[in-house]
């Protein structure tokens, strides 16, 4: 930095308001980019789904379609066969709320309650559109449907796929976690750990953020939104966490879960460090069991399974063997816990090491066991008890 930013505040604060722009110019931009292929993606999955396309052309229909616009749009990504199934239920999911006329509308129980909500509560003012105090339902009806399409093309494809598997054949839902990602910044793994959390059916239907439609420049929904153009439930988790935070508060639970699952565990650190040739790795979780007289390392992701996390904790597993492991010890044992995996690819995957290694998943709402075993618990063990 100059010596300039140092000693005048003046333009200090310039520079900064000048960065805070940018960024806020560089979200605009992808949300812009992102919300056109996102209404691409749902013209797309209308042909489908109203032409019934896929029953039409017969079981080989998405893979036909796939390989056709791969031929007729070399180079584009987003094609594959199951992106296409993904379009079509990204049409059939949202279509109740955003694809009617307003006098179609009218009949839908969800919309009529937003529009009361709207006619009724003042509060409701800053979150709903800004109509007209004379203004007809059909015109609020006509606001309100625009707001939600724009919610809905707001946030990365990636969000949606996750919503669409979580809440399929429920449009509310969807349509309320699309509105809690905007309004907190979720990243794509945060999102993927409160689907699974009773968020939804704890705070209702209400639409709360009608009037926010981009995310904080600092937040991790900008962060994706600008990197990617294709494009816990814990009593003291609070929304806004970002995924380090979740992470933190997750290995502070794992931790206390393994203390208490099995007899002999003994916590030795946490981001421990181990120097290898002047190099420094840093493993998420340290124990040693006095029963088995292993050190055990713990590596957690907040996101699915994926194979390379085991190449990553299979080399602190080495690492541990040779710079931890003393005589009397035995092999040091490896364990991924995971927001979900593959079981197959898991298995697959495992094949390739002959190192003790296990692969967990873990469940937000039920991490703390009421009834804690008295043994040194299995990978098995340990699943059944983290769901």
């Amino acid at each position: 930095m100059s010596k300039l930013i140092h000693m005048n505040n003046e333009y200090a604060e310039w520079v900064k308001s000048l960065s805070q722009r940018f960024r806020q110019s560089q979200i605009k931009a992808s949300v812009k980019v992102n919300s056109e292929m996102l209404r691409f993606y749902w013209s797309l999955g209308r042909d489908i789904a109203e032409n019934s396309m896929d029953n039409k052309y017969g079981s080989g229909f998405f893979n036909n379609l796939s390989n056709d616009l791969k031929d007729s749009l070399p180079g584009v990504k987003g094609f594959s066969p199951r992106n296409l199934a993904y379009m079509k239920s990204f049409y059939v999911l949202y279509s109740p709320l955003i694809s009617q006329q307003p006098q179609e509308a009218g009949g839908n129980e969800f919309l009529q309650q937003v529009v009361a909500k709207f006619k009724t509560l003042d509060s409701g003012r800053d979150k709903l559109p800004q109509v007209a105090d004379n203004s007809s339902d059909s015109q609020i009806l006509q606001q309100v449907v625009a707001k939600l399409a724009e919610s809905i093309f707001s946030i990365p494809w990636g969000h949606h796929t996750l919503i669409i598997n979580r809440c399929m054949n429920q449009p509310e839902k969807a349509l309320f976690f699309t509105q809690k990602t905007i309004e907190n910044g979720w990243s794509r793994n945060v999102l993927l750990n409160f689907l699974d959390t009773d968020l939804y059916e704890r705070q209702g239907k209400a639409i709360t953020n009608f009037t926010k439609t981009l995310p904080s420049p600092l937040s991790d929904l900008a962060q994706e939104l600008t990197r990617d153009p294709y494009v816990f439930d814990y009593a003291q988790v609070r929304e806004k966490y970002d995924e380090a935070e979740l992470k933190e508060a997750l290995m502070a639970n794992i931790q206390k879960l393994l203390l208490e699952l099995g007899n002999g565990f003994a916590f030795m650190g946490k981001e421990y460090r181990m120097v290898v040739g002047g190099d420094e790795l840093y493993c998420d979780m340290l124990f040693y069991n006095t029963h088995i007289h292993s050190y055990i390392i713990t590596e957690v992701k907040t996101q699915k399974f994926e194979p390379s996390f085991l190449g990553q904790l299979s080399g602190y597993v080495s690492c541990a063997n040779h710079i931890l492991k003393r005589e009397g010890d035995n092999d040091t044992i490896g364990l991924l816990i995971c927001k979900s995996k593959n079981e197959v690819m898991a298995r697959y995957s495992l094949e390739g090491f002959n190192q003790p290694l296990g692969i967990s998943e873990y469940e937000l709402s039920k991490v703390f066991p009421k009834d804690f075993k008295g043994s040194l618990p299995s990978i098995e063990d340990i699943e059944n008890e983290l769901k």
